[in-house]
């Protein structure tokens, strides 16, 4: 029987809304670094610390959200996570010393895997149809695109007339918003395709650990985390004290970008811009060729634009190039990598599979963010930071190669 579901459903559209609030706030974090630092003349790896816990409890956090969508339902875990990412920001705003800034990072990160990826790529997974779930896939990755390109600005504009905490506060009230659009996510339990064999979350858990291929994306989804961490929290700073001025007359000070911190929450932005033509590039893509090679392709481009970007000139004109090219890879990963677990395990313990992946993303997170505030207050810029995230970029582009991307159940058959 020919399924005739479209790519655009309610889920989709509220799959869509919940990532781009979640992922506007949480791309928004770098823009506080300076602000916070100098409230309390802390150091630059003290906040950079919180924003590693944020990381880090992400990605411990997936995988236990996964499961308990799986286990009472998508749109309990998400009211779960709703809550726990407003009660972290709440906090956070009220915070005046770093041990409180981390301590709070924990409920903020949680609160994201709650309502981010793992949890509403799944939902949307079962929803789209077989033919239409790569793209679905890609559009729900490409919401939290949109979410980073209004985040750091929203956030900028925010603390022109708000102090930082009240801030928080205001994020607090949209996390909390989200739970409005809950009742449109309703999803299937299996969607479209040939039937998957009911299998435990324990097996499935097992035949995956134990297959090479799986411990091969988990390793290659490190890179990916690396080089997002360490830019979304250190990258607005670095183009502040690092750029070169933008010069009077020109297109950046016409249109009222004036200062190295404006372009710096610019350049997040425009990276979030980007990455929704490329993120909707690679969902179109992963539906005619193979998602390994692309995944290759992506990381080997992430690797050759970040050792350009730092061995030339810091310039105005060099940073918007590389947000722009950078920004075309940037989530293009998600919605391949995901692809790619849907595609060798089936659709049933998508979320759970994708979240123990996801957890490597974050540590790599969580390593890019806390080294580049180790490194700055150390040695004064970023450069040995930028260098690892090219070295590990290097290292993902070669091992998605070996990956086997035939169903599990049809290659433990062929054995």
């Amino acid at each position: 029987m020919t399924d005739t579901r479209t790519t655009l459903t309610p889920v989709l559209v509220a799959g869509c809304i919940i990532i781009t609030v979640s992922f506007a706030i949480r791309a928004s974090f770098g823009v506080f670094q300076i602000p916070v630092a100098a409230e309390f003349g802390w150091a630059r790896s003290e906040f950079s610390l919180a924003i590693a816990i944020q990381n880090l409890a992400w990605g411990i956090g997936q995988p236990v959200f996964g499961a308990i969508a799986e286990k009472i339902g998508d749109r309990k875990a998400i009211f779960l996570g709703a809550l726990t990412y407003a009660a972290g920001l709440v906090l956070t705003a009220g915070s005046t010393t770093p041990a409180e800034h981390q301590l709070y990072a924990w409920l903020v990160g949680l609160g994201i895997a709650g309502t981010g990826f793992g949890v509403i790529l799944a939902v949307v997974g079962r929803a789209a149809p077989d033919d239409k779930r790569s793209m679905a896939l890609a559009i729900t990755t490409a919401a939290g695109s949109f979410g980073q390109m209004i985040g750091a600005p929203v956030a900028e504009a925010l603390m022109s007339v708000l102090s930082w905490q009240n801030t928080f506060v205001v994020f607090a009230v949209a996390i909390l918003a989200l739970v409005l659009s809950l009742p449109l996510l309703r999803a299937p339990e299996a969607a479209g395709g040939a039937a998957e064999p009911e299998q435990s979350m324990g097996r499935i858990l097992r035949q995956a650990l134990r297959d090479p291929s799986f411990t091969l994306i988990f390793l290659g989804f490190f890179s990916c985390g690396y080089q997002l961490g360490f830019i979304t929290a250190h990258f607005p700073a670095f183009v502040t004290e690092l750029c070169g001025p933008i010069a009077p007359g020109g297109l950046l000070h016409g249109i009222g970008i004036t200062t190295t911190s404006a372009l710096g929450a610019v350049s997040i932005s425009l990276i979030g811009a980007a990455n929704v033509g490329g993120t909707l590039l690679a969902g179109w893509a992963g539906k005619y060729y193979s998602k390994k090679y692309l995944l290759s392709g992506i990381y080997l481009g992430r690797t050759l634009v970040s050792a350009a970007f730092i061995l030339s000139p810091i310039t105005p004109g060099s940073v918007l190039l590389f947000s722009v090219a950078m920004g075309a890879m940037w989530l293009a990963t998600v919605p391949l990598t995901s692809g790619l677990i849907a595609q060798i395990y089936g659709l049933r313990y998508m979320g759970t599979l994708y979240g123990i992946v996801f957890f490597s993303h974050q540590l790599g997170g969580f390593l890019g963010v806390w080294l580049g505030g180790r490194m700055y207050d150390n040695f004064g810029d970023y450069t040995f930071v930028w260098w690892i995230g090219v070295g590990v970029g290097a290292f993902s582009a070669l091992v998605h190669l070996p990956v086997r991307e035939r169903p599990l159940a049809l290659r433990a058959a062929a054995v």
